[in-house]
């Protein structure tokens, strides 16, 4: 059985539990029917065809489904029926510290680094 419902007592109140696969498929199979009437109306479009349905009819049901599909979506992650990856922003970065062990030493007029001179001709 795809959808697992359970109930339980919860402050008096009935608890309905969804298998997240259950979700997933219907998700996948909107996708699909999106993807179909994506084909529909590019067949309309090439053939040039006058009667039946416009073009713009399979592409608004198109639209309207990606909005079904995104309402979707963000219904099942406010209610905890589907899980959401981690963000990539919330992860700790690593910082990298460079330490210095040469020993300095000292320097004298004779040890010192003469400043580089540049030609712009070159």
């Amino acid at each position: 059985m795809i959808i697992e419902l359970s109930f339980c007592l919860c402050h008096k109140t009935n608890c309905i539990r969804f298998n997240p696969v259950i979700i997933k498929i219907i998700i996948v199979l909107l996708l699909l029917f999106i993807l179909f009437n994506l084909f529909r109306a590019l067949f309309i479009m090439v053939s040039g065809k006058t009667s039946g349905r416009p073009m713009s009819h399979f592409l608004g049901r198109r639209v309207m489904f990606s909005v079904v599909i995104l309402i979707m979506v963000i219904a099942a992650l406010k209610f905890g029926f589907i899980k959401a990856n981690n963000s990539p922003i919330n992860a700790t970065a690593h910082i990298q510290i460079q330490i210095n062990t040469a020993i300095p030493h000292l320097q004298n007029a004779s040890t010192k680094q003469q400043l580089e001179m540049q030609n712009a001709y070159l």
